[in-house]
């Protein structure tokens, strides 16, 4: 699988990465965690991104791969907690969460501890950036991150502190491609896309229950790119290979809890970049049809 290098880091990192926060809301067991996980590695996939705030998804990992750390490169975040009904950006916090998530995940260190989603306020009162370096400075990671969208991701940008940038972006989230994304670029920053699909909401064809998925499917009605009406494989592939496109980006975290779909992504990927013409093709429909209103989706 291809690599990027990330950033002003010295990783190097799988263009396809696996995002932990479904096997974590949807309890997988740990036997399919197992499959999904090893298999992903043994093909070549190098970056597991989780939280603290994804239920057991940190445990799970830890049990399904701990025994193959060396092999990948972990990503969690902080702040946000118990499946996001709490949180604490207290210095004091911050050190407790990833000493935890570090028992969790069965490691001694991570690769990038990232914030998850704080406001520019609260990264004003710098607790959590103390935290942060108090936990790098112990060993316990390597880099730190932000993981954020629109006006609250350019403050913590432009702090100069962060070696990462995670955000929403996709063919229903265009805002950051002339905005955040470049002007992490400029810093130096690695750049994980989060939600690089949109959830696939194109898959239903009536506006899916889960209130998660509302925003996106309302813009991908109005967008109505013409290629999602071809096959939900052709179309996936193209949504995932645009923003593979999008310059800046690193890597894209994608959940799932099947390991066929894993798979299928892969191939995906494998076919590398859009055409020009076919990038810009969907860039200017967004330019048509977004408003103002279509922010960045935490």
């Amino acid at each position: 699988m291809e690599t990027r290098k990330f950033g002003r880091t010295d990783m190097e990192f799988s263009v396809l990465g696996f995002g932990g926060a479904e096997i974590g809301w949807s309890n997988e067991t740990t036997e399919t965690v197992g499959e999904l996980l090893n298999s992903a590695l043994d093909a070549g996939l190098n970056v597991i991104d989780t939280a603290a705030a994804y239920k057991t998804s940190e445990e799970l990992i830890g049990k399904a791969v701990g025994k193959r750390r060396k092999e990948f490169y972990l990503l969690t975040k902080c702040g946000a907690l118990d499946a996001f009904t709490r949180e604490d950006w207290s210095k004091k916090g911050i050190l407790e969460t990833i000493e935890n998530s570090l028992r969790n995940l069965k490691t001694d260190y991570l690769d990038i501890a990232q914030l998850h989603s704080c406001s520019a306020e609260i990264l004003r009162q710098g607790g959590c950036i103390e935290g942060l370096q108090r936990a790098q400075e112990k060993g316990y990671t390597r880099f730190i991150g932000y993981s954020g969208d629109n006006d609250d991701a350019k403050y913590a940008i432009e702090m100069n502190i962060f070696d990462s940038l995670q955000t929403s972006v996709s063919i229903a989230d265009q805002l950051p491609i002339d905005g955040n994304i470049p002007l992490a670029v400029e810093k130096g920053l690695g750049i994980v896309a989060k939600r690089p699909i949109a959830n696939a909401v194109w898959r239903h064809t009536e506006k899916p229950p889960d209130s998660y998925h509302h925003e996106y499917w309302e813009r991908i009605q109005k967008l109505r790119f013409g290629f999602l009406d071809k096959s939900l494989a052709e179309a996936t592939a193209t949504a995932l290979r645009f923003t593979l496109s999008i310059p800046g980006i690193d890597t894209m975290i994608v959940g799932t809890t099947r390991p066929r779909r894993w798979e299928e992504n892969a191939r995906y990927v494998s076919e590398g970049n859009l055409s020009d013409e076919e990038f810009e093709a969907i860039r200017e429909r967004w330019r048509e049809v977004a408003d103002e209103s279509w922010v960045g989706m935490t």
